[in-house]
């Protein structure tokens, strides 16, 4: 599976300005809510905050891969968001996240949101594909990353 066949050109975000977990995950969930828009942005919210409360999403490095499971959701969707300050998420190695890999998917495809989950964490491990994520310096850009490395 590829990354590129998750995201589209306006589900990233180059340089983005948070302070504080809850605020990246209501504009993720904003982001979201544009591109499904039969999903409420609050139960997105909920979905978010309800994972992050069996534990961070944040696998260290940098880097957070959130992600909910919606009850009405037709297809997965990813968004891929790069702060420009990184932000305190309650990673597994205690540093502040700048990388973000939301996750979207349909309710009851266990075996597909696993194997989606595999293949952004695998995707994240090429310390050269976050170097260039993190130097995208627009949307486009960080987009552009996103498609010739997957």
């Amino acid at each position: 599976m590829k990354l590129s066949s998750l995201i589209c050109q306006d589900c990233s975000k180059a340089a983005v300005l948070f302070n504080s977990k809850k605020r990246i995950l209501e504009f993720i969930s904003e982001l979201a809510h544009d591109k499904l828009p039969y999903l409420p942005q609050q139960d997105i919210l909920n979905a978010l905050m309800s994972r992050e409360k069996l534990g961070s999403t944040g696998i260290g490095r940098g880097i957070a891969i959130p992600h909910g499971r919606m009850s009405g959701a037709e297809e997965p969707l990813a968004l891929v968001l790069v702060s420009e300050t990184p932000i305190n998420f309650d990673a597994i190695d205690n540093r502040p996240v700048d990388i973000f890999v939301a996750l979207i998917v349909p309710d009851g495809d266990n075996q597909q949101h696993l194997k989606t989950l595999a293949t952004i964490a695998d995707k994240l491990n090429n310390k050269d594909f976050c170097k260039q994520l993190r130097s995208a310096k627009s949307d486009a850009e960080l987009y552009q990353v996103i498609v010739n490395q997957s």
